[in-house]
């Protein structure tokens, strides 16, 4: 009898088992194709946009809760030590970015085109090499996460505290920069409530495990990095598995590597690697430039500046690229009319987001950094860095939109001017022009940027309107 009783447990909790994971797999499943070239434009924009947005939003919801924990439990080292280890650890995740933009691109197209055992070969070798950087990249932060900040100027504590932040994150980067990967292959495939949802769930599982970490076993900065790096491992297992029993549209296939394939990845992922890099890297540049004319402090301010911009960076982001297929595969199937309604709608959206979001800055600079400062005596002078630093949003949606629909349809290299400008080229040259102004100069370095960027878009996508769109 006990044995019969658990056959019928063990095959009970199999066929729930298996309950569960059909419904993962095709709840809210749409075929890719009638979801993307049959849809009314705006209201697929708004079905892949919003849950993009809300994902987004939670993720910039965790960002603050994180900066938040770190700067006021741990106190003003420990936030200027993750406002230093942070563009190392972008870096990282910038090569597969790299990787994953660069495949989602073409495969949108190809889909579009009707070409899926290619799409398929595009998705499979991708997963691999992003595998395979992941080491890489992984051993390298572990070993020169030292000089990386020495090289910034820290020491002491602050170094001690950033190199530990780093680590954490370089021992788990084989799995976790496969995260954005999977959500972009998620999304291509029509499954973007999924999406969102594992989103969503990475977000409050981090928050939850970071209390945890931080409040109940005093793990610390290293508790922050425990807590990001060990959801993120978990929703890579997820995303992984919804794809094995190959009932979406991308399926895993033996990988057929060529130089083909390598080149179209680097062309139309270059932009979205190199905007990191380059924005990393002048993000050190700033780093040193802050240490040296207000030392912790200022670097401390800075961070609550990218913190708190960081929240609109992401719903743009959310909502921009999660409409990248949908106009990747009506591109790809010369559907032109469908192309420019979806382009407008971006357009609109993201002018929305980052004048509201500027407004709201502007008018309410010291209720934001309040909750990041151990130390209020900062809050004046962060406040004030609040208010010059907002006048960028009042610009950026222009150059964003435009390079996200440059890199939607693969015209890399326009994307890619854009891209290297408004994060290296004219940040640099700002420090230069406004050396004088000394700490006001770097806190006004974003806006003259996102006008400049701006007025480099509309140049771009003016000129070459009629060969995106050519008359037939």
């Amino acid at each position: 009898m006990a044995s019969l009783n658990k056959t019928k447990k063990t095959s009970w909790s199999a066929k729930m088992f298996f309950l569960l994971s059909n419904i993962l797999i095709f709840s809210q499943q749409m075929d890719s194709r009638a979801l993307f070239l049959n849809l009314k434009p705006k209201k697929l924009f708004f079905k892949a946009a919003i849950p993009g947005g809300i994902s987004m939003v939670v993720s910039s919801l965790y960002a603050l809760f994180d900066s938040i924990f770190v700067g006021k439990f741990l106190g003003t080292t420990n936030f200027a030590a993750l406002g230093l280890a942070i563009p190392v650890i972008i870096i990282n995740f910038a090569l597969s970015d790299l990787i994953a933009v660069g495949s989602a691109v073409p495969i949108s197209v190809l889909l579009g085109q009707k070409q899926d055992e290619k799409a398929n070969n595009y998705f499979t070798s991708a997963i691999i090499m992003i595998l395979v950087t992941g080491v890489l990249m992984g051993v390298f932060m572990y070993f020169l996460s030292p000089a990386f900040m020495d090289l910034l100027g820290a020491e002491g504590e602050l170094k001690t505290l950033a190199v530990s932040y780093v680590r954490v994150y370089a021992v788990f980067s084989p799995v976790t920069t496969l995260t954005f990967a999977l959500d972009n292959f998620l999304r291509i495939c029509g499954r973007i409530k999924t999406s969102m949802f594992l989103n969503v769930f990475m977000s409050l599982f981090t928050i939850v495990l970071e209390s945890f970490f931080i409040l109940v076993l005093k793990l610390g900065i290293c508790g922050a990095a425990l807590g990001a790096v060990i959801s993120m491992f978990v929703c890579v297992v997820i995303g992984i598995w919804m794809f094995i029993p190959n009932k979406l549209q991308l399926k895993f296939r033996k990988p057929h590597f060529s130089g083909e394939l390598f080149l179209t990845v680097i062309k139309n992922g270059s932009p979205a690697f190199l905007t990191n890099i380059a924005s990393r890297v002048f993000s050190i540049v700033m780093n040193m430039r802050l240490l040296a004319l207000g030392g912790e402090n200022a670097v401390a301010i800075y961070a609550v500046l990218m913190t708190v911009g960081s929240v609109i960076d992401q719903i743009l982001y959310g909502v921009l690229d999660s409409v990248q297929p949908a106009i990747g595969y009506n591109y790809g199937a010369e559907r032109p009319e469908r192309v420019k309604a979806l382009k407008r709608c971006c357009t609109v959206a993201s002018a929305v987001v980052s004048v509201v979001g500027a407004v709201i800055i502007f008018t309410l600079p010291r209720i934001l950094a309040t909750p990041f400062l151990q130390d209020l005596s900062l809050l004046d002078n962060t406040a004030w860095a609040l208010r010059l630093f907002s006048i960028g949003y009042l610009f950026k949606w222009i150059s964003h939109s435009i390079q996200s629909f440059f890199m939607a349809i693969e015209w890399a290299f326009p994307a890619l001017t854009i891209s290297l400008s408004a994060t290296f080229l004219f940040p640099l040259i700002m420090i230069a022009a406004l050396l004088t102004m000394d700490l006001n100069g770097l806190w006004l370095n974003f806006p003259f940027t996102s006008l400049l960027s701006a007025i480099l878009a509309i140049i771009l996508i003016r000129a070459l309107r009629k060969k995106i769109f050519p008359q037939k």
